[in-house]
């Protein structure tokens, strides 16, 4: 039993119809189970082992089969299949907004900077030119503004359980964010996050002086990061996992042994096969073996 591919429920119950389909499927692909599929809860989550991984098409082909009924699917290996790392983007992925974006709502621009912010996410701009570009708008912008905006962030549902669940068993969770130190630290505590890390709004007067220190965290920051805390860890990209929404979160996501795209721009459906599509953050703990601690 070397690679297990989970199916999990969003709004609509799993049935034993969908996980016939799938394996109709595999088996008509030559991909034979090696068990009986495996509930992991009823009617929410399952687990169908396979000797072999479905290839990239074979991926996309399962989640057309279900997608009608909202079903995600995640793929993983049997064998480590808890990771001891967690790394995870905040914007649009631990929060369900951008926090940039809602502190250029403050002078009237939240629709101009969104559109820079969904088109650098989707990998069409380079993200620290973008990232200046929309701080130069905040110029001058009281410092209050930020207390402001993170009293109106909100998690995205299941933040706290993934966290909370892979913490439980004994992962290290960091949270990496394009954003700023001033939510990655507030969102850390608030869900539970060991480390965090973001770029620094440089702020001066009790303003906003429109520009962020450098270095600038972006992809290749996030890669640092990730191998950085591999190497404190001793631990080996299959031991980890990660989890972002776009094009700056890539090379991370590739990189670690379970990478998730959750709500994924273009790019990572592109790139991508493990996909959080229809549910929420819980699923990347179902795709772990691990049932969120649900009171």
């Amino acid at each position: 039993m070397e690679f297990v591919t989970t199916l999990i429920a969003s709004d609509k119950p799993l049935t034993i119809a969908h996980l016939a389909g799938v394996t109709s499927y595999l088996d008509s692909q030559g991909i034979d189970l090696s068990d009986d599929p495996i509930w992991l809860k009823p009617n929410k989550a399952a687990d169908l082992y396979t000797a072999v991984r479905p290839n990239p098409g074979q991926v996309r082909a399962i989640r057309d089969l279900i997608a009608a009924d909202r079903i995600d699917v995640l793929f993983n290996r049997s064998k480590g299949r808890k990771k001891k790392l967690l790394l995870a983007d905040m914007d649009a992925t631990i929060v369900q907004t951008e926090t940039l974006d809602e502190l250029a709502g403050f002078i009237g621009k939240k629709e101009e900077t969104a559109e820079i912010t969904e088109r650098t996410m989707r990998g069409e701009l380079d993200f620290s030119t973008s990232l200046r570009e929309r701080v130069g708008l905040l110029k001058d912008l009281p410092e209050d503004v930020l207390r402001q905006t993170m009293d109106d962030t909100k998690l995205s549902l299941g933040a706290e359980l993934l966290v909370g669940g892979m913490r439980e068993k004994g992962a290290i969770c960091v949270l990496v964010s394009g954003g700023f130190t001033y939510f990655t630290g507030a969102v850390a505590k608030m869900v539970g996050f060991h480390h965090h890390h973001g770029n620094t709004l440089e702020i001066g007067d009790g303003k906003l002086l429109g520009t962020v220190a450098e270095p600038i965290l972006d992809k290749n920051a996030k890669l640092s990061f990730l191998r950085q805390y591999m190497a404190e860890l001793g631990l080996a990209p299959e031991e980890v996992m990660a989890i972002g929404d776009g094009a700056n979160d890539i090379l991370m996501l590739e990189t670690a042994g379970l990478g998730i795209g959750y709500r994924p721009k273009p790019l990572l459906v592109e790139r991508l096969d493990n996909l959080i599509l229809y549910g929420d953050l819980t699923a990347a703990l179902y795709a772990q073996g691990l049932v969120p601690n649900i009171h």
